[in-house]
């Protein structure tokens, strides 16, 4: 294959898994010990490899599901039932929570529609652990329900106005972000809102692995952390990568486990109350997504669409003029819905689509068209740069 068909070929391949300018001379090397890493979830035989040559004479190595496994587990890109055919929800055997979650992670990216590129087996064997542990927290992660509130371990973290909620000196971070999302920690639920709760969530994903592969960075992230936090767009900016877009939405049924996502408000009146705009939830796996205020209800993709359908009838005007959310109208009105097949259908047809573009209140649903997950934070190829304040 010349370099000029092998550019062609590389770009008319969609997704699956990249890994980049490998020299030339261990791209069979590397695909053997990828089948092999692999043989650990039992997916060896379910992977197909193909190496490019590239114009600068390294190899860029495609790995994807072969089409039967595809067809079988992961029809049209639906990642959500990945739990239920791959057996982890149906084996009598009790199956290793961490393990059956990293057999998703891994089955996701290889059927994913976009193409996640890693520079080496390594970064990628790391991206697939942070996701783990974010996936593994969120589905530990609860909050006091207040969407406008904000309270933190006080033994942990003290708050300023600029630099926001820092730790005190000394207290670990893994320990201080755990005490703050997972009630066990504490025996309290804190206060604040389920998009800072994503951050928590992603940080402590990330600062796991790096305190078993990636010791100094953790320590550089200790720091930070105790002079300033990192929040919102920039909290984006430094820790995330998009895929996806408006252009290019990916399919409403596929998520990879550690995914952060947001569903849309479509109803313009209710967006305007605070906290009702949208919902960011982190995919869990096993077709659930975080639901920070009931723990042990997360949602599904239908349950999730529901409930948002119905903040235009739960949303009211009170006394000083404020738009508001009566959260038992909407729990009432839900579980009428989802105990009515046809008003069910009816629901999900309208909310289960692509959402509008910003600022446009017309046919569109409540899915969102991207998806984020974190840069590689591996000790050899490492994207993550930490601000300075």
């Amino acid at each position: 294959m010349n370099c000029s068909t092998a550019w062609l070929a590389l770009h008319t391949l969609e997704g699956g898994i990249e890994l980049t300018r490998t020299p030339a001379d261990q791209a069979d090397r590397l695909a053997v010990q990828l089948s092999a890493d692999l043989r650990e979830w039992g997916l060896e035989s379910a992977v197909q490899t193909l190496g490019l040559p590239l114009e600068d004479g390294t190899v860029a190595l495609m790995a994807s599901l072969r089409p039967e496994f595809q067809q079988t587990h992961m029809p049209r890109h639906n990642s959500l039932n990945l739990c239920s055919t791959l057996g982890a929800c149906q084996e009598a055997k009790p199956v290793d929570e961490a393990w059956a979650l990293e057999r998703e992670i891994w089955v996701a990216l290889l059927g994913s529609p976009h193409r996640f590129v890693f520079r080496d087996l390594e970064a990628l064997k790391s991206h697939v652990r942070v996701r783990r542990n974010m996936a593994l927290a969120a589905r530990l992660t609860a909050l006091a329900f207040k969407t406008e509130a904000a309270e933190r371990p006080e033994a942990d973290w003290h708050y300023e106005e600029d630099p926001g909620f820092i730790l005190k000196p000394g207290r670990p971070l893994i320990n201080a972000l755990i005490a703050a999302t997972q009630p066990e920690a504490t025996g309290k639920l804190y206060d604040f809102s389920c998009y800072r709760a994503t951050e928590y969530v992603i940080l402590l994903g990330i600062a796991q692995e790096l305190q078993a592969h990636h010791p100094a960075l953790l320590a550089e992230l200790q720091q930070l952390n105790e002079r300033h936090a990192v929040r919102s767009g920039q909290f984006h900016e430094v820790f995330l990568i998009e895929y996806g877009s408006m252009e290019t939405p990916l399919p409403a049924h596929f998520y990879v486990p550690g995914d952060r996502l947001w569903f849309r408000n479509p109803d313009e009146r209710s967006s305007d109350v605070t906290g009702y705009e949208g919902s960011w939830v982190m995919y869990m796996g096993g077709g659930l997504f975080s639901n920070f205020w009931k723990r042990d209800a997360p949602f599904t993709l239908e349950s999730k669409a529901i409930e948002i359908f119905h903040w235009k009838d739960g949303v009211y005007t009170d006394a000083q003029g404020e738009l508001q959310m009566d959260e038992t109208v909407v729990e009432r009105l839900v579980a009428q819905t989802q105990a009515d097949p046809q008003a069910r259908a009816r629901v999900l047809d309208r909310m289960l689509r692509m959402r509008d573009p910003k600022g446009v209140y017309a046919e569109g649903g409540c899915i969102d068209t991207t998806r984020e997950y974190p840069k590689s934070v591996s000790r050899e190829h490492c994207d993550l740069v930490l601000p300075s304040f």
